[in-house]
């Protein structure tokens, strides 16, 4: 190949998640599988929300372009789905949609920062958010894992790390990969610190529908300057198992989402239509639905804590939450790459190790068992125990 390639681009790590499934290409485990790489539900949507997305594909405005900044009937109804959860005005003018919570998060982070720029990135990270800074040249300044604060980053140890060019402290809560939920506390003292620095607060709430109790999972919202600090992300795709859809949403000032449109023409134009379409629907019909899944995923949480409880010899369980567990193995000594592949390949459980994400990690694994039943996890438990390394 004789024409260069950029250089940031090709420093990138690869997407975790695929080679992940690569190590079992060509090999059949002893085991049924027991997937528990990737977070996606494993139930599909209602049937009425289905029917209703086969209706719509009658009107031929289905395949035309949305507007670049999405639907305003949908833009509206998040709007109110946002002050109906945390209070606070918030108005379709604040809310842009997006192709998934990780195009909202590339839009607002190229919105923000520039080529040289910092971020605050807690680890471990979500690895497609250290991926993308990569590859716009932004540094990612990591806050330490903190498994004694339960995985809640410390809000001091970032305002240590403040300096001329930060742009934004990201926070994921509840979080990938560890499923800690952030107390409204802690996210409350990670905003006055970017109101305090004139930088942005950006908080990727992919999983709020999935907390531990009821309530607002912050108050955030409820300060009419909210606007001057954050920038809330959102995912469709978890509440209304619609992951295909791709539709995501950024919540911010005015002026951030008039920047962020430029972006979002370039990209992508808009959001796929049909997909904002079943979002809207989901609003506005599926509530009952999303808190039956909700409780669901609230007992397999239980469950999943007594079988790391009662059988998991050596794997300790550090923290879980939403879709995520978070685990220390006992291998010590051992990558966390050659337990993950060990796991799969003569367990039949899939995973991903924590060297995806980010430095210091290579004692942990992430089991994502949003996709896996509750009738699943004594057997993974059982399996572990019997984990033996050669």
């Amino acid at each position: 190949m004789a024409y260069r390639l950029n250089s940031l681009l090709g420093a990138v790590v690869e997407p975790p998640i695929a080679e992940v499934h690569g190590w079992l290409a060509g090999h059949t485990p002893p085991h049924p599988l027991i997937d528990m790489a990737q977070a996606v539900p494993r139930h599909a949507p209602p049937v009425e929300a289905t029917r209703h997305l086969q209706e719509r594909l009658a009107d031929p405005e289905i395949v035309r372009y949305a507007p670049i900044i999405g639907l305003e009937p949908l833009r509206a109804a998040f709007a109110r789905h946002l002050v109906g959860a945390y209070g606070g005005r918030i108005a379709a003018e604040n809310v842009a949609i997006t192709a998934g919570c990780n195009q909202a998060f590339c839009l607002a982070l190229m919105t923000l920062a520039e080529a040289g720029d910092e971020v605050i990135l807690p680890l471990p990270f979500y690895f497609n958010h250290q991926m993308w800074l990569d590859m716009l040249g932004i540094r990612a300044v990591h806050l330490p894992f903190r498994p004694d604060r339960g995985g809640v980053p410390d809000p001091a140890e970032a305002e240590a790390r403040i300096g001329p060019r930060t742009r934004a402290i990201v926070l994921v809560s509840p979080n990938n990969p560890t499923g800690a939920v952030y107390p409204p506390d802690a996210i409350a003292a990670f905003a006055d610190l970017a109101r305090r620095n004139g930088i942005a607060l950006v908080l990727d709430e992919t999983y709020k529908d999935f907390l531990p109790a009821d309530g607002a999972a912050h108050g955030l919202f409820r300060d009419d300057g909210w606007p001057e600090t954050l920038i809330q992300l959102y995912s469709f795709s978890k509440a209304f198992a619609m992951a295909g859809h791709r539709v995501g949403a950024v919540t911010a000032a005015p002026a951030m989402i008039r920047q962020l449109t430029k972006a979002m023409d370039c990209v992508a134009i808009s959001a796929p239509r049909i997909g904002q379409e079943a979002a809207l629907y989901g609003l506005g019909h599926l509530a009952p639905w999303v808190a039956a899944n909700r409780a669901t995923m609230r007992d397999r949480v239980a469950v999943l804590e007594a079988a790391f409880r009662t059988n998991a010899s050596g794997y300790e369980l550090v923290s879980c939450g939403a879709y995520f567990a978070y685990v220390r193995h006992p291998h010590r000594g051992r990558t966390s790459k050659e337990v993950s592949r060990h796991l799969a390949r003569d367990l039949g459980i899939l995973t991903v190790p924590g060297s995806a994400f980010g430095p210091g990690q290579e004692d942990f694994i992430r089991f994502a068992f949003a996709n896996v039943g509750a009738e699943a996890m004594p057997e993974m438990a059982r399996r572990l125990a019997e984990s033996r390394m050669g």
